[in-house]
């Protein structure tokens, strides 16, 4: 028998996973603080809870997705002890603390605990490529492993913390607004000089696929805290991103980004750290004694 499912948050991502449950032929139950927006998963088959404890009764995994890990906390107390016995699977964001509580909160009243991190958009859920970080329990997991791998292809156990997945899912977001940042400003200065972006990106292809393939070298560096390199050292960036200034400030383009950049090189070239190589910087990000 396939396990009952209670979504609860009928949002737009709270409404696609409850989609996916149903089209995977679970029993799906569901509630939302508005009322109306289940009638579409209704007219697919779900049962509205008229309250949360309503929605959760009969549900093997009650998955909860809304607006910030406070909130998930509070519509969980909602339901009360009627989650004993019962995996609770928190798809909603907030901070490593923020989850923390919540998996605590769950646990108070026997409920077993996963935080999931969703890494797409709302018609991601259920794509083979789509990925979903949890984190808790290795015993849950396992044994909803068929329930959780309806929502993305990709849906590593990352950790025995619940709070671990929400710092990978941040890490991929910083990750990608660095380079989206990085990539505007480039775009500001190219199409400044009247060269099509998309030009740019099918000549300069080769070269940007090859940025990815230093992260497992600065992984392995920042890991082993082993920043001497006999190539591609920190005063050697410092030229470029100096004439990146002054050509963007020339052109009238925000010089913020690159400036940030050169102002962290050059403190780790007069620190004696200019051999280093670019993973010297995590040493600047690093919480201050």
């Amino acid at each position: 028998m396939k396990s009952h499912v209670a979504v609860l948050g009928l949002g737009e991502m709270g409404s696609a996973l409850a989609g996916a449950y149903l089209d995977g032929g679970h029993p799906t139950s569901v509630w939302n603080r508005t009322p109306g927006k289940a009638d579409g998963l209704v007219a697919k088959g779900a049962k509205v809870g008229s309250t949360v404890r309503d929605a959760v009764g009969g549900a093997d995994v009650v998955v909860v997705n809304v607006k910030g890990a406070s909130v998930a906390g509070d519509v969980l107390g909602q339901a009360g002890d009627a989650l004993g016995g019962r995996a609770v699977v928190n798809l909603s964001d907030g901070t490593s603390a923020e989850v923390r509580a919540v998996a605590e909160r769950a646990r108070e009243v026997g409920a077993d605990y996963l935080h999931g991190q969703i890494m797409t958009i709302a018609p991601g859920i259920g794509h083979p490529d789509a990925t979903i970080f949890y984190a808790g329990a290795e015993a849950v997991y396992e044994r909803h492993r068929a329930v959780l791998g309806l929502l993305s292809g990709h849906a590593p156990l990352v950790s025995s913390d619940p709070g671990v997945a929400v710092l990978y899912g941040m890490a991929v977001h910083g990750t990608m607004w660095g380079l989206l940042n990085g990539f505007l400003h480039a775009a500001a200065a190219l199409s400044d000089e009247g060269v099509r972006v998309e030009d740019f990106l099918e000549r300069a292809d080769p070269a940007l696929s090859a940025l990815s393939g230093f992260l497992p070298m600065i992984a392995g560096e920042v890991d082993r805290a082993e920043h001497a390199t006999p190539y591609g050292a920190l005063r050697h960036h410092l030229p470029s991103i100096e004439d990146l200034v002054r050509e963007s400030r020339a052109r009238g383009i925000d010089t913020e980004l690159p400036e940030y950049t050169l102002g962290l090189v050059a403190k780790a070239v007069r620190g004696g750290r200019g051999d280093d190589s670019y993973s010297r910087l995590v040493e600047h990000f690093r919480r201050r004694s």
